[in-house]
């Protein structure tokens, strides 16, 4: 039996982890803050490197460049109420977002939806495992090469469990850095 596909589940797993941290903000200014962040326009909901280039010129401030000066406002509207706790002051087609310093009460809250958001790729992470144990038993395996499959796959998840936690470790120290 192969694991590939587990191992790529796995890794899966793993990456939307990373995609979700990358919308947590940790103080610093970053390209992907924005990522999760969409603008209603054109009579649909865009995600914001559609409607213009984002980028980061200082460590507190993140820039938008509006393609279509008639989507300023949508733009800006959309960063103020993504949730981020963003002021966006406009500037003709340019939108400036400062970014503010993080109380500690907002870091211990971030922190929170961190912990959130590894407690969701761990059960991800032991959802595929028990599909791949599932797998296994669905085999005509013997008794030892089930016995060896299960072993395999239980440390395969031990290990994405590991790197998860070591994510969220990461994160933890980049959010509460002073």
């Amino acid at each position: 039996m192969n694991l590939d596909p587990t191992k790529q589940r796995m890794e899966g797993s793993l990456e939307a982890l990373r995609k979700e941290f990358s919308g947590l903000r940790t103080g610093r200014a970053s390209v992907n803050l924005l990522d999760n962040v969409h603008v209603d326009a054109y009579g649909s909901l865009m995600p914001m490197n559609q409607v213009g280039t984002v980028n980061v010129p200082e460590p507190r401030l993140i820039t938008v460049q509006v393609w279509d000066k008639a989507l300023v406002k949508c733009v800006e509207k959309a960063i103020r109420d993504s949730g981020l706790g963003l002021n966006p002051q406009p500037d003709g087609q340019m939108i400036r977002v400062p970014l503010p310093e993080l109380s500690q009460e907002r870091r211990q809250e971030l922190v929170k939806i961190a912990g959130k958001y590894t407690e969701q790729a761990r059960v991800a992470v032991r959802n595929v495992r028990r599909d791949a144990m599932d797998a296994v038993k669905k085999e005509k395996l013997s008794e030892d090469e089930t016995k060896d499959m299960n072993d395999k796959v239980q440390k395969l998840t031990d290990e994405y469990i590991k790197k998860v936690d070591e994510l969220f470790a990461g994160k933890e120290k980049e959010i509460t850095r002073v």
